[in-house]
Protein backbone atom coordinates (compact mmCIF):
# COMPACT_ATOMS: atom_id res chain seq x y z
CA UNK A 1 0.00 0.00 0.00
CA UNK A 2 1.26 3.45 -0.90
CA UNK A 3 1.59 6.08 1.84
CA UNK A 4 1.44 9.08 -0.48
CA UNK A 5 -0.31 10.08 -3.68
CA UNK A 6 1.10 11.69 -6.80
CA UNK A 7 -0.99 13.87 -9.08
CA UNK A 8 0.16 13.32 -12.68
CA UNK A 9 1.06 16.35 -14.75
CA UNK A 10 -1.52 17.99 -16.96
CA UNK A 11 -1.51 16.88 -20.57
CA UNK A 12 -0.13 19.06 -23.33
CA UNK A 13 -1.06 19.21 -27.02
CA UNK A 14 1.04 16.67 -28.87
CA UNK A 15 1.19 14.23 -25.96
CA UNK A 16 0.87 10.56 -26.83
CA UNK A 17 -2.05 8.76 -25.16
CA UNK A 18 -3.18 5.15 -25.34
CA UNK A 19 -6.71 3.76 -25.48
CA UNK A 20 -7.15 0.25 -24.06
CA UNK A 21 -10.14 -1.95 -23.22
CA UNK A 22 -9.67 -3.60 -19.80
CA UNK A 23 -13.40 -4.16 -19.28
CA UNK A 24 -16.20 -4.81 -21.79
CA UNK A 25 -15.76 -4.84 -25.58
CA UNK A 26 -16.15 -1.40 -27.21
CA UNK A 27 -18.23 -0.84 -30.31
CA UNK A 28 -15.71 -0.34 -33.15
CA UNK A 29 -17.52 2.68 -34.62
CA UNK A 30 -17.86 4.37 -31.26
CA UNK A 31 -14.21 3.67 -30.52
CA UNK A 32 -13.16 5.20 -33.84
CA UNK A 33 -15.18 8.35 -33.11
CA UNK A 34 -13.72 8.58 -29.61
CA UNK A 35 -10.16 8.20 -30.87
CA UNK A 36 -10.84 10.87 -33.49
CA UNK A 37 -12.14 13.19 -30.76
CA UNK A 38 -8.97 12.77 -28.69
CA UNK A 39 -6.95 13.64 -31.78
CA UNK A 40 -9.08 16.74 -32.31
CA UNK A 41 -8.07 17.77 -28.78
CA UNK A 42 -4.49 17.82 -30.04
CA UNK A 43 -3.36 14.46 -28.70
CA UNK A 44 -1.53 11.68 -30.50
CA UNK A 45 -3.40 8.41 -29.99
CA UNK A 46 -2.46 4.74 -30.12
CA UNK A 47 -4.76 1.85 -29.31
CA UNK A 48 -4.01 -1.41 -27.54
CA UNK A 49 -3.24 -4.45 -29.67
CA UNK A 50 -6.31 -6.24 -28.29
CA UNK A 51 -8.69 -3.28 -28.02
CA UNK A 52 -11.22 -4.84 -30.40
CA UNK A 53 -10.93 -8.41 -29.12
CA UNK A 54 -14.07 -10.05 -27.77
CA UNK A 55 -14.40 -12.93 -25.31
CA UNK A 56 -18.09 -13.16 -24.45
CA UNK A 57 -18.90 -10.08 -22.36
CA UNK A 58 -15.20 -9.19 -22.05
CA UNK A 59 -12.89 -7.29 -24.39
CA UNK A 60 -10.68 -10.32 -24.95
CA UNK A 61 -9.02 -12.70 -22.53
CA UNK A 62 -7.93 -11.57 -19.09
CA UNK A 63 -4.30 -11.98 -20.11
CA UNK A 64 -4.73 -9.89 -23.26
CA UNK A 65 -6.58 -7.08 -21.47
CA UNK A 66 -3.98 -6.98 -18.71
CA UNK A 67 -1.14 -7.00 -21.24
CA UNK A 68 -2.58 -4.03 -23.15
CA UNK A 69 -3.08 -2.03 -19.98
CA UNK A 70 0.39 -2.76 -18.65
CA UNK A 71 2.08 -2.14 -21.99
CA UNK A 72 0.38 1.23 -22.33
CA UNK A 73 1.24 2.27 -18.78
CA UNK A 74 4.86 1.16 -19.09
CA UNK A 75 5.49 2.77 -22.50
CA UNK A 76 7.71 5.76 -21.67
CA UNK A 77 6.24 7.97 -24.39
CA UNK A 78 2.62 7.49 -23.27
CA UNK A 79 1.39 10.31 -21.03
CA UNK A 80 -2.13 9.01 -20.39
CA UNK A 81 -4.14 5.81 -20.61
CA UNK A 82 -7.82 6.05 -21.48
CA UNK A 83 -10.16 3.13 -20.88
CA UNK A 84 -12.40 2.71 -23.91
CA UNK A 85 -15.52 1.85 -21.91
CA UNK A 86 -16.72 0.21 -18.72
CA UNK A 87 -18.99 -2.82 -18.56
CA UNK A 88 -17.31 -5.59 -16.59
CA UNK A 89 -13.87 -7.14 -16.35
CA UNK A 90 -11.45 -4.73 -14.66
CA UNK A 91 -11.38 -6.69 -11.41
CA UNK A 92 -10.26 -9.80 -13.32
CA UNK A 93 -7.01 -8.18 -14.50
CA UNK A 94 -5.82 -6.77 -11.18
CA UNK A 95 -3.91 -9.87 -10.10
CA UNK A 96 -2.31 -10.21 -13.56
CA UNK A 97 -0.57 -6.83 -13.56
CA UNK A 98 3.11 -6.44 -12.73
CA UNK A 99 2.75 -3.67 -10.18
CA UNK A 100 6.51 -3.26 -9.70
CA UNK A 101 7.01 -2.65 -13.41
CA UNK A 102 4.09 -0.24 -13.52
CA UNK A 103 5.38 1.59 -10.45
CA UNK A 104 8.77 1.95 -12.12
CA UNK A 105 7.09 3.56 -15.14
CA UNK A 106 6.23 6.58 -13.00
CA UNK A 107 2.95 8.46 -12.62
CA UNK A 108 0.75 9.25 -15.58
CA UNK A 109 -2.92 9.86 -16.23
CA UNK A 110 -5.54 7.09 -16.03
CA UNK A 111 -9.04 8.04 -17.19
CA UNK A 112 -12.30 6.11 -17.07
CA UNK A 113 -15.37 5.40 -14.95
CA UNK A 114 -18.01 2.80 -14.08
CA UNK A 115 -16.23 -0.61 -13.99
CA UNK A 116 -12.91 1.29 -14.19
CA UNK A 117 -13.53 2.09 -10.50
CA UNK A 118 -11.64 -1.15 -9.80
CA UNK A 119 -8.59 0.24 -11.59
CA UNK A 120 -8.87 3.58 -9.82
CA UNK A 121 -8.80 1.82 -6.48
CA UNK A 122 -5.95 -0.52 -7.45
CA UNK A 123 -3.85 2.26 -8.98
CA UNK A 124 -4.38 4.33 -5.86
CA UNK A 125 -3.39 1.52 -3.50
CA UNK A 126 -0.56 -0.02 -5.54
CA UNK A 127 0.85 2.98 -7.41
CA UNK A 128 -0.21 5.94 -5.28
CA UNK A 129 -1.42 7.88 -8.31
CA UNK A 130 -4.44 10.16 -8.64
CA UNK A 131 -6.71 9.35 -11.59
CA UNK A 132 -9.62 10.84 -13.51
CA UNK A 133 -13.14 9.46 -13.02
CA UNK A 134 -14.99 10.63 -16.11
CA UNK A 135 -16.18 9.99 -19.66
CA UNK A 136 -14.62 7.37 -21.92
CA UNK A 137 -13.86 7.45 -25.68
CA UNK A 138 -16.28 4.69 -26.73
CA UNK A 139 -19.21 5.79 -24.55
CA UNK A 140 -22.25 7.86 -25.47
CA UNK A 141 -21.28 11.28 -24.09
CA UNK A 142 -18.16 11.38 -26.27
CA UNK A 143 -18.91 9.07 -29.19
CA UNK A 144 -22.57 9.47 -30.17
CA UNK A 145 -22.99 9.81 -33.97
CA UNK A 146 -24.24 13.39 -33.59
CA UNK A 147 -21.07 14.36 -31.74
CA UNK A 148 -19.88 14.69 -28.14
CA UNK A 149 -22.06 16.24 -25.47
CA UNK A 150 -20.72 19.82 -25.20
CA UNK A 151 -20.48 20.22 -21.41
CA UNK A 152 -18.89 16.78 -21.08
CA UNK A 153 -16.22 17.56 -23.66
CA UNK A 154 -15.52 21.04 -22.31
CA UNK A 155 -15.10 19.76 -18.76
CA UNK A 156 -12.94 16.82 -19.87
CA UNK A 157 -10.63 19.09 -21.86
CA UNK A 158 -10.27 21.41 -18.88
CA UNK A 159 -9.56 18.43 -16.62
CA UNK A 160 -6.86 17.02 -18.88
CA UNK A 161 -5.14 20.25 -19.88
CA UNK A 162 -5.89 22.73 -17.10
CA UNK A 163 -8.31 23.14 -14.21
CA UNK A 164 -11.97 22.14 -14.58
CA UNK A 165 -14.86 24.15 -13.15
CA UNK A 166 -16.48 22.91 -9.93
CA UNK A 167 -19.08 20.17 -10.35
CA UNK A 168 -22.45 21.43 -9.15
CA UNK A 169 -25.23 19.26 -7.78
CA UNK A 170 -28.91 19.96 -7.28
CA UNK A 171 -29.64 19.03 -3.65
CA UNK A 172 -28.12 19.12 -0.19
CA UNK A 173 -28.76 16.16 2.09
CA UNK A 174 -26.54 17.31 4.97
CA UNK A 175 -25.20 20.90 4.97
CA UNK A 176 -21.61 21.81 5.65
CA UNK A 177 -18.23 22.40 4.08
CA UNK A 178 -15.18 20.15 4.07
CA UNK A 179 -11.86 19.89 2.25
CA UNK A 180 -10.30 16.45 1.92
CA UNK A 181 -8.91 13.98 -0.63
CA UNK A 182 -11.56 12.52 -2.93
CA UNK A 183 -12.05 8.78 -3.31
CA UNK A 184 -14.81 6.40 -4.39
CA UNK A 185 -16.53 5.85 -7.72
CA UNK A 186 -19.17 3.34 -8.76
CA UNK A 187 -21.07 1.95 -5.77
CA UNK A 188 -21.43 -1.58 -7.17
CA UNK A 189 -17.69 -1.88 -7.75
CA UNK A 190 -16.82 -0.44 -4.35
CA UNK A 191 -19.09 -3.00 -2.69
CA UNK A 192 -17.56 -5.79 -4.80
CA UNK A 193 -14.06 -4.77 -3.67
CA UNK A 194 -14.84 -5.25 0.02
CA UNK A 195 -12.45 -7.80 1.48
CA UNK A 196 -9.83 -7.29 -1.24
CA UNK A 197 -6.53 -5.39 -1.09
CA UNK A 198 -8.20 -2.61 -3.08
CA UNK A 199 -11.23 -2.00 -0.86
CA UNK A 200 -12.44 1.51 -0.16
CA UNK A 201 -10.97 3.31 2.85
CA UNK A 202 -12.95 6.46 3.41
CA UNK A 203 -11.40 7.78 6.60
CA UNK A 204 -10.63 11.49 6.22
CA UNK A 205 -11.86 11.53 2.62
CA UNK A 206 -14.71 12.82 0.51
CA UNK A 207 -16.46 9.81 -1.00
CA UNK A 208 -17.88 10.02 -4.52
CA UNK A 209 -20.70 7.52 -5.14
CA UNK A 210 -22.82 6.85 -8.24
CA UNK A 211 -24.49 3.96 -10.04
CA UNK A 212 -26.80 2.92 -12.87
CA UNK A 213 -29.77 0.52 -13.17
CA UNK A 214 -29.75 -0.38 -9.49
CA UNK A 215 -33.06 -0.47 -7.60
CA UNK A 216 -33.17 1.42 -4.28
CA UNK A 217 -33.14 -1.83 -2.27
CA UNK A 218 -29.92 -2.86 -4.02
CA UNK A 219 -28.37 0.55 -3.30
CA UNK A 220 -29.43 0.03 0.32
CA UNK A 221 -27.78 -3.40 0.35
CA UNK A 222 -24.49 -2.13 -1.06
CA UNK A 223 -24.36 0.89 1.26
CA UNK A 224 -25.10 -1.40 4.19
CA UNK A 225 -22.24 -3.67 3.12
CA UNK A 226 -19.84 -0.71 2.99
CA UNK A 227 -21.07 0.52 6.37
CA UNK A 228 -20.83 -2.88 8.05
CA UNK A 229 -17.39 -3.59 6.58
CA UNK A 230 -16.02 -0.34 8.03
CA UNK A 231 -15.18 1.02 4.57
CA UNK A 232 -17.08 4.26 5.29
CA UNK A 233 -15.74 4.76 8.82
CA UNK A 234 -14.45 8.29 9.31
CA UNK A 235 -15.61 9.61 5.93
CA UNK A 236 -15.26 13.41 5.71
CA UNK A 237 -18.20 13.90 3.35
CA UNK A 238 -20.12 12.47 0.42
CA UNK A 239 -20.57 13.76 -3.13
CA UNK A 240 -23.35 11.77 -4.80
CA UNK A 241 -23.30 11.61 -8.57
CA UNK A 242 -25.85 10.31 -11.05
CA UNK A 243 -28.28 7.45 -10.34
CA UNK A 244 -29.50 6.71 -13.84
CA UNK A 245 -32.47 4.35 -14.05
CA UNK A 246 -32.31 3.72 -10.30
CA UNK A 247 -35.84 4.86 -9.46
CA UNK A 248 -35.78 7.30 -6.55
CA UNK A 249 -32.61 6.50 -4.59
CA UNK A 250 -32.64 9.59 -2.38
CA UNK A 251 -34.70 8.26 0.54
CA UNK A 252 -32.28 5.37 1.08
CA UNK A 253 -29.21 7.55 0.44
CA UNK A 254 -30.43 9.98 3.07
CA UNK A 255 -31.35 7.21 5.51
CA UNK A 256 -27.97 5.45 5.28
CA UNK A 257 -25.61 8.44 4.95
CA UNK A 258 -27.15 11.35 6.89
CA UNK A 259 -26.59 9.67 10.30
CA UNK A 260 -22.84 9.82 9.66
CA UNK A 261 -23.07 13.55 10.39
CA UNK A 262 -20.83 14.81 7.58
CA UNK A 263 -21.68 17.02 4.58
CA UNK A 264 -23.59 15.22 1.84
CA UNK A 265 -24.44 16.82 -1.51
CA UNK A 266 -26.20 15.09 -4.38
CA UNK A 267 -27.25 15.35 -7.99
CA UNK A 268 -23.76 15.88 -9.37
CA UNK A 269 -23.54 15.03 -13.10
CA UNK A 270 -20.78 12.46 -12.54
CA UNK A 271 -20.89 8.77 -13.38
CA UNK A 272 -23.54 7.82 -15.93
CA UNK A 273 -25.99 9.96 -17.85
CA UNK A 274 -25.57 13.31 -19.57
CA UNK A 275 -23.58 15.44 -19.05
CA UNK A 276 -20.76 13.40 -17.57
CA UNK A 277 -18.22 15.56 -15.78
CA UNK A 278 -14.77 14.59 -14.48
CA UNK A 279 -13.44 14.24 -10.92
CA UNK A 280 -9.81 13.68 -9.95
CA UNK A 281 -9.75 10.82 -7.44
CA UNK A 282 -6.90 10.97 -4.96
CA UNK A 283 -6.38 14.73 -5.11
CA UNK A 284 -7.76 17.28 -2.66
CA UNK A 285 -11.33 18.38 -3.17
CA UNK A 286 -13.86 20.53 -1.35
CA UNK A 287 -17.57 20.11 -0.73
CA UNK A 288 -19.48 23.37 -0.28
CA UNK A 289 -23.12 22.70 0.53
CA UNK A 290 -24.01 26.38 0.18
CA UNK A 291 -23.21 26.22 -3.55
CA UNK A 292 -23.92 22.46 -3.67
CA UNK A 293 -20.59 21.90 -5.41
CA UNK A 294 -17.51 19.70 -5.43
CA UNK A 295 -14.39 21.62 -6.33
CA UNK A 296 -11.34 19.62 -7.33
CA UNK A 297 -7.70 20.56 -7.39
CA UNK A 298 -4.41 19.32 -8.77
CA UNK A 299 -2.97 19.25 -5.26
CA UNK A 300 -1.86 16.02 -3.63
CA UNK A 301 -2.94 15.40 -0.04
CA UNK A 302 -0.45 14.52 2.65
CA UNK A 303 -1.85 11.00 2.89
CA UNK A 304 -2.80 8.68 0.11
CA UNK A 305 -5.81 6.71 -0.99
Amino acid sequence: MRDHVTVPRRLRPGDLVAVVAPCGPPDPERLARGVRLLRELGLEVVTGAHVLDREGYLAGTDAARAADLQAAWCEPDVAAVFCARGGYGATRVLDLLDWEAMRAAGPKTLAGSSDVTALHRAFAVMLGVASWFGPMPACATLSDPEGPEPRTLEHLAAALFGTPAPVEGDRVIVPGRVEAPVTGGNLSLLAALCGTPYELRARGRIVLLEDVTEAPYRIDRMLTQLLMSGALDGAAGFALGSWERCGDPYPVLRERLAPLGVPVIAGLPVGHGTPQLSVLLGALGAIDAESCSLTGSNTAPVEAV
